[in-house]
């Protein structure tokens, strides 16, 4: 699957834009993988040991999305797979667009 055929939801936030994410860990490389239903999949190479993952999976995010770490943030499923991300200062549609491209 091209990364340009991948559609999630994402919905407005509070000053940013909310959307699920599935996570893998301990992948062979740090990856979009595809999506889960209505989540973009996320393959990371860190293990999912005292945070490690949630770390992995925001510096990504924030690499991917040109932001800064600090604009990233995992709001639910700290300790499960499944997880919704909130970035703030990005609309739906600039996520979209940033994790598309």
């Amino acid at each position: 699957m091209h990364e340009r055929e991948i559609k999630f939801r994402i919905t407005h936030a509070e000053g940013g834009a909310a959307f699920p994410v599935r996570v893998t860990p301990r992948a062979s490389r740090n990856e979009i993988s595809g999506r889960h239903g209505d989540a973009i999949k996320v393959r990371l190479t860190a293990p999912p040991v005292e945070g490690a993952a949630n770390e992995a999976l925001v510096s990504f995010l924030a690499e991917k999305l040109g932001v800064g770490a600090n604009q990233i943030e995992i709001i639910a499923g700290h300790a499960s797979r499944d997880k919704i991300v909130c970035v703030v200062g990005l609309t739906p549609q600039q996520v979209e667009e940033r994790l598309a491209g």
